[in-house]
């Protein structure tokens, strides 16, 4: 599948010399350093294209758009690959909602999506790709899993085993009771007759009447959600046999830790015997008005919408960096209007031919994007130079700080 166009990044003066990023990692619940290594692999879960890019999705695509921008700043190269569901019950069911054929659901909204991350100078991914398309890399790893002993038929589907070996529950940390619920929320069916264990997820789904199928040895069908990423991941992002693990970060949104990275890792190790990612990093959900923001619940703030309304992407960026990527936050007008002042304050400081000593500003920017993406701090620090550079001052060099600031926060005046 094609990507969003490629975004120009300038690299980073040679004079800073950037620390070891630290990242959360959710299975330990401990900030770790990312060691540094030639090449990274990273792959972060897609979207579900059946309606519009809302700021829950910039935010968690903003996240690790600024680790591999950082990655890349230290001189190494970052192996980025992103999925695309475009085929699974959502899209299916609101395409039958609105009478449309769900091809051209899909392809709408993934041309939706695809135009706000350019609008937001978010990194494509090296590899974009579609689920439809990876059925064939799907299909073996079934037969993969199939082999280990890992796959069982209930009614013409098939579904993988959590066996003991793969070590389930060790990402989310959460009890059976508490596992089964959120399964039962997000797609799963622990009360299926037939199966197991109740946290047994699906893999191949045989095609119902009225809805698409592709042929295997399975039968005629479809992929289910979870090994579509497995199988992506692993073809893609090509393993060192040398690694205890099998790629470098795995990341997406805090809703996706369970069940869908949990059953990622669970297949990914018993097909390998490896753990999928050495870290496992996700982004807090964005909510309006006390609530999530979900495209069940309707309340989203689309990115499009905001940008049409005469909104500079730049300032969309600049607010979702505003808070912790880890944390949940909630949206607002009034943190909307604040960031655009703020903002719009640097965008001015910087056009100024006498600024401020600039350089320890940028150490101080990449020292505390090293600590765990701390951009509240990073934001504080501009805020707080733009308001001096605008009493006066000089010594610093405002076309270097711009420069940095394009490379490791994607912000370009």
């Amino acid at each position: 599948m094609k990507s969003w166009p490629r975004v120009e990044v300038p690299p980073l003066h040679s004079k800073y010399q950037l620390n070891e990023l630290s990242l959360t990692n959710s299975k330990t619940g401990l900030i770790q350093v990312v060691p540094a290594k030639p090449m990274y692999r990273m792959y972060v879960c897609g979207i579900t294209p059946y309606d519009a890019t809302h700021l829950g999705h910039a935010a968690t695509y903003l996240t690790f758009d600024l680790i591999g921008r950082y990655l890349r700043a230290t001189g190494s190269v970052v192996n980025y690959v992103q999925n695309i569901t475009d085929i699974d019950d959502p899209l299916l069911e609101r395409a039958a909602r609105d009478g449309i054929d769900w091809k051209d659901l899909a392809h709408s909204q993934i041309e939706l999506f695809t135009s706000d991350m350019e609008s937001l100078r978010v990194l494509p991914p090296d590899s974009y790709i579609g689920a439809v398309e990876a059925i064939p890399l799907v299909v073996d790893a079934i037969q993969g899993l199939q082999q280990q002993g890992s796959i069982y038929p209930i009614n013409h589907d098939y579904y993988f085993s959590n066996s003991p070996e793969s070590t389930f529950g060790e990402l989310s940390h959460l009890s059976q009771e508490k596992m089964e619920e959120i399964f039962s929320q997000r797609g799963g069916n622990p009360d299926l007759p037939g199966k197991l264990h109740s946290l047994d997820c699906l893999v191949w789904m045989s095609q119902r009447e009225g809805e698409p199928g592709w042929p295997s040895y399975l039968g005629m069908g479809r992929p289910g959600w979870h090994i579509e990423c497995t199988a992506i991941a692993l073809e893609y992002l090509h393993p060192d046999p040398a690694d205890s693990f099998l790629i470098d970060i795995q990341g997406g949104g805090n809703d996706l830790i369970f069940p869908h990275h949990e059953m990622c890792r669970s297949q990914a190790r018993v097909l390998t015997g490896k753990e999928l990612a050495a870290n496992y990093v996700h982004a807090g959900m964005i909510g309006l008005d006390g609530e999530k923001m979900s495209k069940s619940k309707g309340n989203l703030v689309l990115v499009s919408k905001l940008v049409s309304q005469g909104i500079d992407p730049m300032v969309i960026r600049y607010a979702l960096m505003g808070h912790h990527y880890r944390d949940d936050q909630m949206w607002s007008d009034e943190l909307l209007s604040k960031a655009k002042a703020s903002f719009e304050k640097l965008k001015q400081a910087c056009s100024l031919a006498e600024v401020p000593e600039t350089s320890k500003l940028v150490v101080e920017i990449a020292s505390a994007l090293a600590n765990d993406l701390d951009t509240p701090t990073v934001i504080k620090l501009l805020d707080e130079w733009a308001s001096e550079c605008l009493l006066g001052g000089s010594g610093g060099n405002a076309t270097d700080l711009k420069t940095s600031l394009d490379a490791l926060l994607g912000l370009k005046f």
